[in-house]
């Protein structure tokens, strides 16, 4: 699975409708309104590179109010769900 996390910069009072536009995009897990230099954080989930570069490039980029996006590739996923299995499988042998 390919994970990418896409900040995004929209137009003032257009956060509410960008989110919702960007959840309701196949391949869109997670998206967050977020503090900081960004206005939302969007959390994308695809089996191939080519889907990623179709669902930035062109269905994100469609959505009216966005203004900027910068997008990040994840390279591994830790969570505390996969820290437990961890020690679970360490402690155990």
């Amino acid at each position: 699975m390919i994970t990418a996390i896409v900040m995004i910069n929209c137009e003032v009072g257009k956060v509410p409708s960008v989110a919702e536009a960007l959840i309701n995009l196949d391949g869109v897990g997670e998206v967050y309104s977020i503090s900081g230099e960004h206005d939302i954080l969007a959390v994308i989930r695809v089996k191939e590179y080519e889907s990623l570069a179709q669902l930035v490039s062109e269905q994100v980029a469609s959505i009216p109010g966005i203004t900027k996006t910068v997008t990040q590739m994840a390279f591994r996923c830790y969570s505390k769900h996969d820290m437990e299995k961890m020690w679970a499988n360490y402690i155990g042998k």
